[in-house]
């Protein structure tokens, strides 16, 4: 379709009909999470937005694992695989737009939502996303960049202000979203919090000024839930659509005769109370993380009365219906080149398959992060396994991305069916660790178990009567709060030592939304991470131990506590005072900041073993050229190394580069080395192969606030290992 029929429809919408295609209502059918409700008189049909990133929320749908269990495979054509699918099950459900991928940076370590985002490096964050977005898109589905920007925190995400440096924003915090832009994102989803003052639905120099003028994005700004504060403010700020421009009421009646009972009798409006009741209500139950569901529907008679006033002028009302019918076309809503429901052209979904891309994605995404030797296990050997939650699978964190799964197979069920041992026995040892979710009403994880608690005695003793006891622990992570502190939930660490002191053999598993404390890593044989691993949980984890390399490397630095990270230290920079929060590390988040701090992590980024060992050789850099500002994208550095599978066995390696800068002016920081390339190998027993990686000019330069990227003169050292602490090869390059 040509933009003379978006123009054509353009022209011929009324004031109203306009103002219905900027702002969400409620989906009818009480199935997709944000519902604009088309223009029938003029065949624009309606939009379905549904949740990701972890899977569709609507019905049942496949929860693969979590956002960071894909960042840690390091891997952008799984990635992409992992965006078809998804765009193939949001097609089967009716909807065309998904509300994913997750692309902030992990800051901080207790972050609530760390599991539904990529890594805390900006490279890694970018290669994958650019990957998910083209699986979404080529699948025929928007994809949604969220949530922009410097979302690093649920503690107060829905009013704190997160004053951060230019440098920062550009150099951390900003390449994930341009990736996906570049990618071909449909949209960006704008985020709760407030930047430098101005709320980021409402904030024209990133949203105009980077995000449009800079980046040339076309697509859609959406706000996020309840995320609009101001009319006029938002609709010259650069915002198009309102999300979702109705009340929770509103949103979930479809589905509750109570709720459309109490829509209908209308008691606050009958009591002339504003806020109404039921939001005075909510205001006292929900926590600081949960932004207020009223007013809302500030693009509809706000919006109307700011354009009578001369306040906000049509031609940017315009603007925002052009870029929404502009979505319509892409998708191909608007000529009948696809179906707007789950009807003739709508993909159908391999349930099986997808199933197993879920298992893939888990293996690949688990980390072995210490093993001396107890994996694989053997065929024969006994097992107990040992865990407060080890008979179910983790399929998420809580929030906006809960999914019900198809089928979940448990560590417990996986290991049974991988063993021809004659059992797999299973002991609780503690209590279950809560899997929280964000639409619990308050106390409802109060409710009293009947019948026998867990024997703490039994599980220890089930361990040392096993060849090899595996011991299951797990946090509990959901969008909007954080985690109280890095250390595993209940007594699991007691647990754990008291297994390891019974049985030397002990295999930690550990199913956690980011970095967590593990006190005991140095007495387990093996520890093995697999984040929120998703349906086929179980079975990846059988996978694994039983022998299939893992392929994994840490996408965050595993610190020893809470306080080695960079954001500690200063409640000014966590959780902020005066509901400002100071980005003072600037650049240095993550390893960056360890390595400036010159503090020792349990687990460096980028760390992972491998059931293979691997030889580096042959390093070899060659400088392309250095064109200026023209191409951040353009490649700076051919590295060519060749690496050695040295065992009998098949297995993968993710070789790493890293760059160091030269000495930089008077002033300005820079971190020792920074990620600039990596790919992720296949070898089998014995193979050899040469590697071709391509550092871009953005690895090497800085932002400087005047002058823009600039990349300095001098020697650069070039790293290739096995993550940011470890050194394989180095060569030294002069660029002038």
């Amino acid at each position: 379709m040509s933009d003379g029929r978006v123009d054509a429809l353009l022209s011929a919408l009324t004031l109203d009909e306009k103002l219905r295609l900027v702002r969400g209502r409620a989906d009818p059918e009480g199935h997709a999470t944000g519902y604009v409700p088309g223009v029938e008189r003029l065949d624009i049909p309606p939009l379905g937005l549904v949740d990701g990133p972890l899977g569709i929320r609507d019905r049942q749908a496949t929860a693969f694992p979590a956002t960071i269990a894909l960042g840690a495979a390091w891997d952008p054509d799984l990635a992409r695989r992992l965006g078809r699918a998804l765009a193939a099950e949001t097609r089967a459900r009716g909807h065309d737009v998904l509300l994913a991928p997750g692309l902030n940076i992990v800051r901080v370590p207790t972050g609530g939502r760390n599991f539904e985002y990529l890594s805390e490096d900006p490279l890694l964050t970018a290669e994958a996303a650019a990957a998910y977005v083209d699986g979404v898109e080529t699948g025929g589905v928007g994809a949604t960049a969220k949530h922009f920007v410097a979302n690093n925190q649920e503690r107060r995400r829905d009013t704190v202000d997160a004053v951060v440096s230019e440098r920062a924003l550009r150099e951390i915090y900003l390449p994930g979203f341009r990736a996906a832009v570049d990618a071909g994102a449909s949209a960006v989803m704008a985020a709760y919090n407030r930047v430098n003052g101005h709320y980021m639905s409402e904030h024209q120099q990133l949203l105009d000024g980077v995000l449009r003028e800079e980046w040339g994005f076309g697509g859609v700004v959406m706000s996020d839930w309840w995320g609009t504060h101001d009319a006029v403010a938002a609709a010259d700020g650069g915002l198009d659509l309102e999300m979702p421009g109705a009340s929770p009421l509103e949103l979930f009646a479809p589905n509750s005769r109570g709720l459309r009972a109490m829509l209908r009798l209308r008691l606050s409006e009958r009591l002339d109370l504003d806020p109404p009741l039921v939001w005075r209500l909510a205001d006292r139950v929900t926590d600081d993380g949960q932004p207020d569901p009223y007013p809302f529907d500030f693009f509809g008679d706000p919006l109307r009365r700011a354009i009578a006033d001369g306040l906000v002028a049509e031609a940017t009302l315009d603007s925002k219906v052009r870029r929404v019918l502009g979505l319509y076309d892409r998708l191909g809503t608007l000529d009948g080149s696809r179906s707007d429901s789950a009807g003739d052209t709508a993909p159908t979904v391999d349930r099986d398959a997808h199933h197993d891309l879920a298992r893939v994605v888990a293996r690949r995404g688990t980390v072995l992060l210490a093993n001396d030797g107890v994996l694989p296990l053997e065929d024969g050997d006994t097992l107990a396994v040992v865990g407060p939650n080890a008979d179910e699978a983790k399929v998420g964190g809580g929030g906006s991305s809960e999914v019900t799964p198809t089928r979940t197979v448990s560590p417990v069920e996986g290991l049974r069916g991988r063993t021809s041992a004659p059992g797999v026995t299973f002991e609780r040892g503690v209590e279950r660790v809560a899997n929280p979710s964000m639409f619990d009403l308050p106390g409802s994880g109060l409710r009293r178990r009947l019948g026998r608690g867990p024997d703490f005695d039994a599980a220890v003793e089930a361990a040392a009567d096993a060849d090899v006891a595996v011991v299951v622990v797990q946090d509990g992570a959901t969008e909007g709060e954080d985690r109280d502190s890095m250390a595993l939930p209940g007594k699991q660490d007691r647990l754990v030592r008291a297994v390891t002191e019974a049985n030397p053999d002990t295999v930690v598993v550990c199913r956690s939304s980011g970095p967590v404390e593990l006190p005991w890593a140095d007495d387990a044989a093996a520890v093995v991470q697999t984040w929120y691993p998703g349906q086929a949980d179980g079975a990846a984890l059988a996978d694994v131990l039983y022998g299939a390399d893992p392929g994994g490397r840490l996408p965050v630095t595993v610190g020893r506590r809470f306080d080695d990270y960079p954001v500690a230290g200063d409640e000014r920079r966590y959780p902020g005072e005066h509901e400002h929060v100071h980005y003072g590390e600037g650049v240095f988040v993550g390893y960056r900041g360890f390595d400036r701090d010159g503090v020792a992590p349990r687990f460096p980024f980028g760390h992972g073993l491998s059931y293979a060992a691997f030889d580096y050789a042959d390093l070899a850099v060659e400088a392309t050229g250095i064109d200026g500002t023209a191409d951040l994208e353009a490649t700076a550095l051919d590295v060519a190394v060749t690496v050695e599978n040295r065992a009998d066995r098949p297995g993968r390696e993710v070789l790493q580069a890293y760059v160091g800068p030269p000495a930089a002016p008077a002033g300005v920081d820079r971190p020792e080395r920074e990620l600039a390339a990596f790919e992720s190998v296949a070898l089998d027993g014995g193979e050899r192969r040469a590697v071709s990686l391509s550092v871009p000019q953005r690895a090497l330069a800085r932002y400087d606030p005047r002058d823009g990227w600039t990349v300095d003169a001098g020697e650069y050292a070039v790293v290739v290992g096995r993550s940011a602490r470890d050194e394989r090869a180095r060569v030294s390059v002069e660029l002038s």
